[in-house]
């Protein structure tokens, strides 16, 4: 019991991840479509990034809603996570020459060890549901075996 309640908290945090971070970002289009447009990316990936940044962000959201397309949603929330953390060291390490903030609402008020600090924290939780989510589908399949 007390393993799905955590999963369900986690799965909820993630969902209200998304839909903030997705959400801010079309509704506060312009400003994330100028951030876009100046990062230190392929000018090609620019057009395609403004769209599918936040899209990803809300199928993510919409993914964690059902118990049938959570799987997917949590590794494709590891999969960006993983990606914005990656760019963030590479940020810390001077790798890039511009670094504008996409992100939108008050995240974009984090210093760049902020903003690692608190992807490697949801990159645990996300890590967490994983195995948690694991366990329950095996304690599921036992107990079902066990009825027969």
């Amino acid at each position: 019991m007390k393993k799905k309640l955590a999963l369900e908290g986690i799965i909820a945090l993630l969902i209200l991840l998304y839909l903030y971070t997705g959400l801010t970002q079309l509704l506060a289009y312009k400003f994330f479509h100028g951030n876009i447009y100046n990062q230190p990316i392929f000018q090609w990936s620019k057009p395609i990034l403004v769209y599918l940044i936040p899209g990803a962000q809300l199928v993510i959201a919409a993914g964690l809603l059902f118990e049938k397309t959570r799987k997917l949603a949590l590794w494709s929330s590891l999969g960006l996570l993983t990606i914005f953390t990656v760019y963030i060291i590479l940020i810390i390490m001077n790798a890039l020459a511009r670094v504008p903030c996409t992100c939108g609402g008050v995240i974009s008020s984090f210093t760049w060890p902020q903003h690692l600090m608190f992807n490697i924290f949801f990159m645990i939780l996300n890590a967490v549901a994983l195995v948690l989510r694991k366990k329950s589908f095996d304690d599921n399949e036992r107990a079902q075996v066990v009825a027969y």
